[in-house]
């Protein structure tokens, strides 16, 4: 996917070729960034309803009586065993005598282990303060739209 400031740049410069004018240069150059608005707060409202969509299909598996109990528990036991495992190879590194070469090998799973840790915090507890603002922003822009 081609990067909005990418479009936006491209944009102002076939308007510097295309209208010399710089009045219907301005208007165009408006008309261009309401576009791009439009189409960045489409995208960040898609993305909002996804993950409100995948939260929604979480708690209606949990709170099923038909689901099984495998679908209400396989989510949280691989979030706790990520967590702890994570926890664990904390611990070998930092208590346990271990040969260099090995040393390397598990300083790199455990970065992937935190990168993993990462988005399971975010999935359980929001991922994060700037995520909030802007789904209150766009909450009342939402809201100003009607």
């Amino acid at each position: 996917m081609i990067p909005l400031a990418a479009i936006m740049s491209i944009g102002e410069k076939v308007l510097d070729k295309v209208l010399p004018d710089p009045e219907a240069k301005a208007k165009a150059q408006a008309s261009l960034m309401e576009m791009a608005q439009r189409g960045e707060l489409a995208q960040l409202e898609a993305q909002v309803k996804e993950m409100q969509s995948a939260r929604d299909r979480e708690v209606q598996i949990a709170t099923s009586e038909f689901a099984p109990m495998l679908s209400k528990i396989v989510t949280p036991i691989l979030a706790l065993g990520t967590v702890g495992l994570t926890f664990i190879l904390f611990g070998v590194i930092i208590f346990v005598d271990v040969d260099t070469d090995s040393k390397d090998i598990l300083i790199y799973v455990l970065g992937a282990l935190t990168s993993a840790v990462t988005m399971v915090l975010g999935y359980y507890f929001g991922s994060s303060a700037g995520s909030k603002e802007k789904s209150a922003q766009l909450d009342d822009i939402m809201e100003k739209k009607k």
